[in-house]
């Protein structure tokens, strides 16, 4: 990532939602920093986050693009743990790893390490999460840390299960 593109990163809230189009804060910056985005995809930053951008590029600040939804205050996922089933959905969704459990077990969330991301809410299919608001987002170093530890994790996995298909071959 170049100097300009990391410095954007560093401005933007690390909720990694995708509401701006990409797939996490990293590439929206890139995007920005190689001008095929705009300063204003980012809901969870809202007007001060573009304002903070425009400011670092030089440009003129504008309105949030309401087709990436509006700003929201901080918030923060929480289970309704009698109605949890258990499917792993959340967790799969997560894109910070915030929540945990088992596969037909109750899960939990992580609030200090949960972004409110929102990404948990579709998949789950019997509708028990919620959000609720929160005094503030984790800092988003640790946000940006979870992210890549998550992305890691998962390159992993992926190719430890090839490894053993491979064996049985």
């Amino acid at each position: 990532m170049d100097s300009l593109a990391r410095r954007i990163d560093a401005l933007l809230p690390q909720t990694q939602c995708t509401r701006c189009g990409y797939d996490g804060c990293q590439p929206y910056a890139e995007a920005i920093a190689s001008g095929t985005a705009d300063i204003d995809r980012c809901p969870p930053g809202g007007d001060e986050g573009v304002e903070r951008i425009a400011r670092l590029l030089g440009r003129a600040t504008k309105p949030l693009d309401p087709a990436c939804g509006d700003y929201r205050a901080p918030q923060v996922a929480v289970v309704d743990e009698a109605a949890c089933i258990g499917c792993t959905k959340c967790i799969q969704a997560c894109p910070v790893d915030a929540i945990v459990g088992a596969p037909r077990l109750m899960h939990a969330v992580i609030a200090s390490w949960c972004t409110g991301c929102e990404l948990c809410l579709p998949p789950c299919p019997v509708d028990c999460i919620d959000l609720v608001p929160t005094p503030a987002l984790p800092p988003a170093e640790l946000s940006r840390e979870r992210h890549f530890a998550r992305k890691a994790r998962i390159a992993r996995d992926a190719a430890e299960r090839e490894a053993l298909l491979d064996a049985w071959e």
